[in-house]
């Protein structure tokens, strides 16, 4: 009985620290509309409270439509400057854009992406 209920603890425990696992969390921001041909910059914001030598943000990514045009790698030995830390994208919209960034953790994973819409002015 007390096996039984030693397992069903680890067993409890282990999928709670699962679900609590803190992830790589990115937010956008930037401009909503630009006129075509205006450079923008993107502000990437990165969280996760984790960066020692054995858990941290392992890269980070942006794309444009699909098409990445940043990413940063980190290892054990080069780890982000902190739990919360800024990057920024410079971009020429040339048309309307979907611009995504992800971040990832090398032991959870990462969040859902984020989202920046950037639509054309109207002249």
């Amino acid at each position: 009985m007390k096996n039984r209920m030693a397992l069903s603890f680890l067993l409890v425990l282990a999928f709670s620290s699962v679900l609590l696992a803190n992830k790589t969390s990115v937010a956008l921001s930037g401009p909503p509309s630009v006129a075509a041909g205006t450079d923008v910059t993107v502000i990437v914001q990165v969280s996760h409270s984790a960066n020692g030598a054995g858990h941290y943000t392992n890269w980070v990514s942006v794309k444009a439509d699909g098409k990445e045009i940043a990413r940063w790698d980190f290892s054990s030995a080069k780890r982000p400057e902190g739990a919360n830390f800024i990057r920024e994208v410079k971009w020429t919209v040339t048309a309307p854009v979907e611009i995504t960034a992800q971040g990832n953790c090398n032991l959870h994973g990462g969040q859902a992406p984020a989202v920046l819409k950037i639509a054309l002015k109207l002249s």
